[in-house]
């Protein structure tokens, strides 16, 4: 999904819709990654969420990939120690065992099911063995909330030209890529979740 032709609007478009919720589910577990020091962010969109890694893991380095070009001039704000590469996730090359700390926010929900299998697999890759994930996501918990998700993926197809219509289960091939879920909060009824998920052999 490319984001270009919204990024203008979307800080608030995120706002009309669910004012600070998303931003919280972002950084909800962000002090349990303090000591991350190498990080492959992926489609985070404007950079709010990357500002405030930026602010707490000073010294780290990170490498932050978007579709969008107008998205990463946004977050580049964030300042120094990232490195901003414009590509597809599904494509860009990544390098084996590199990093501690690997972050999708709202964007497993842009893939297909064979898409996000690939996804996982390839930023499982490049995670090192004690490596965290940082993921939050929609849920779908009721007719409400699948009914907010429907609408949703509705405005991005529209808007952006995005091909997914509903929703596929990051959490099976998260556990077949050796990690496991070690906290998770919940919010909107359901409807929004952050996870917190590791490989290493015992909680961080």
């Amino acid at each position: 999904m490319n984001c270009d032709p919204i990024a203008r609007w979307y800080r608030w478009l995120e706002y009309a819709g669910f004012g600070g919720a998303l931003q919280r589910r972002r950084t909800a577990f962000l002090r349990d990654v303090a000591d991350a020091r190498r990080v492959l962010l992926l489609g985070e969109g404007d950079g709010r969420f990357l500002v405030e890694l930026v602010r707490q893991n000073r010294g780290a380095s990170i490498d932050y990939v978007d579709l969008s070009r107008r998205m990463l001039e946004r977050a580049r704000r964030a300042g120094d120690g990232v490195n901003y590469r414009q590509g597809d996730a599904l494509t860009i090359p990544l390098p084996e065992s590199e990093y501690d700390l690997i972050v999708t926010h709202f964007f497993l929900d842009c893939f297909e099911p064979a898409e996000l299998t690939r996804l996982i697999g390839r930023a499982a890759r490049a995670a090192r063995p004690d490596a965290r994930w940082l993921v939050s996501e929609f849920r779908e918990p009721s007719a409400w909330a699948r009914a907010v998700v429907r609408m949703l993926y509705w405005f991005f197809r529209v808007t952006t030209g995005l091909k997914t219509s509903r929703l596929s289960d990051h959490r099976p091939l998260l556990a077949e890529c050796g990690f496991r879920l070690i906290r998770e909060e919940r919010a909107r009824a359901g409807l929004l979740v952050s996870e917190l998920w590791s490989r290493a052999q015992s909680p961080p």
